[in-house]
């Protein structure tokens, strides 16, 4: 009793604000690094392999990386805390964009596919970040919390892109080939943000949720992602969080990696093209991140399903969009990826705050990282097939496969609101 008394008051409030800043701040610096890989990476296998098909390969090794990586950091959170995972996760990422330079270097496709996989861990600490926020967020909150964790993504993620150029400059300076010195812009950033990480994330959230919770906070029993997965879809309401990160995720990387692709049939100075490039996925990053405040204030407001019906209008509008553009239509482009971003941010926020709420904490970091993990492969599916189906059938075919997705997420949004309807 006495050591009860003893016991420090925590002000979880204030803990919860600190929280979301450190992470936001660190996602946004970390975005610099991110989106400035995605931008290079495809044009950079093109360029090693010779084919446009090969781009498609290089963005879902990155895309397939981030998946698979999700599992192992999602375990390193449940028993070392949020602040190990992301620190190990960001680490990871740096000796991922070594490894491509060095891909670059020598010209090798499958080391620079190799490097890429290992680069995916920084878009797999990005989204756990957003789980972070919302391990000490009060319930009626934790879209707001999340969504402001997603949004501090907007500064590094819109600048990022922009960085293609002047990383080329970096990589002639250090006798690199151009799109090689990109990505060591990226391994400086992510070492700056592991470190940041290790040193500002106290207390860890997810350990002092716990212990506020009364769960033990000793050794953790490692859990099957499997049966976490299945407590998320034995819910209504997870079930629709499941399936809308992962349509959401998949559409949007299903147009989007292969848009710098096809902005480069356009012709005209490689360092022009650049540019244009990387104006519009500044575009598209900005509809991903700039608005998800907004999105989180409302899915508390009006609920997660109508905000997950908005993603997939807002999903199916931007295929078409982007689709009928041609290589060198860069404004109707950049409207199609602004709708498409806006779809993914619906899509993400409300449905990882559904997943959420549909498990106990105890076993919560399994089912997200188990979520992160299909949403990853689904997102590298569509990656794979991205080069084909362009080299087959151009752009529209990429984007209208892409839309397709979304009929799922439709037919399981109907099944929820048939399950919440009174009887």
């Amino acid at each position: 009793m006495a050591a009860l008394e003893q016991a420090p008051v925590v002000d979880v409030v204030r803990v919860q604000r600190r929280t979301v800043g450190v992470l936001g701040g660190g996602v946004a610096l970390a975005g610099l690094g991110v989106t400035v890989g995605i931008t290079a990476g495809g044009l950079l296998a093109r360029d090693v392999a010779g084919t446009d098909s090969a781009s498609g390969l290089g963005q879902t090794a990155g895309v397939l990386g981030a998946a698979v990586l999700a599992v192992p950091l999602a375990r390193i959170s449940d028993s070392a805390g949020r602040r190990a995972g992301l620190a190990v996760g960001y680490g990871i990422s740096v000796l991922g964009a070594v490894v491509t330079v060095l891909a670059a270097a020598v010209s090798s496709l499958p080391l620079l596919l190799a490097g890429l996989f290992l680069f995916g861990a920084s878009t797999a600490c990005g989204l756990q970040s957003r789980y972070a926020a919302a391990d000490l967020a009060a319930p009626e909150r934790r879209g707001r919390d999340l969504s402001l964790v997603v949004w501090a993504t907007t500064l590094g993620s819109v600048v990022g892109p922009n960085l293609a150029a002047p990383g080329a400059v970096v990589g002639e300076v250090l006798g690199l080939p151009a799109l090689g010195g990109v990505f060591v812009v990226s391994a400086v950033v992510f070492a700056v943000v592991a470190v940041g990480f290790l040193l500002l994330l106290r207390p860890d959230p997810l350990l002092l949720a716990r212990r506020l919770g009364g769960s033990s906070t000793g050794p953790r029993p490692r859990r099957a992602t499997g049966p976490a997965l299945r407590a998320v879809w034995s819910s209504s309401g997870g079930r629709l969080g499941l399936a809308a990160v992962v349509v959401a995720h998949s559409v949007m990387v299903g147009v989007m990696v292969m848009t710098p692709v096809h902005m480069g049939h356009a012709g005209g100075p490689a360092d022009g093209v650049l540019r244009l490039v990387g104006i519009v996925i500044s575009v598209h990053v900005a509809g991903m991140y700039l608005f998800s405040p907004l999105v989180g204030m409302l899915a508390d407001r009006v609920g997660a399903p109508a905000v997950v019906a908005l993603g997939g209008l807002l999903l199916l509008a931007a295929a078409g969009v982007a689709g009928t553009a041609g290589p060198a239509d860069s404004v109707q482009l950049a409207i199609g990826l602004l709708l498409l971003g806006l779809g993914w941010s619906c899509g993400l926020v409300a449905g990882s705050a559904l997943v959420t709420a549909s498990v106990d904490a105890d076993i919560r970091p399994t089912a997200q990282g188990g979520t992160d993990l299909l949403m990853g492969l689904g997102a590298a599916l569509a990656g794979v097939v991205g080069g084909p189906l362009l080299a087959w059938g151009g752009f529209g075919l990429v984007s209208a496969v892409s839309a397709a997705l979304v009929l799922p997420l439709a037919v399981v949004l109907l099944m929820t609101l048939r399950a919440q309807r009174p009887r």
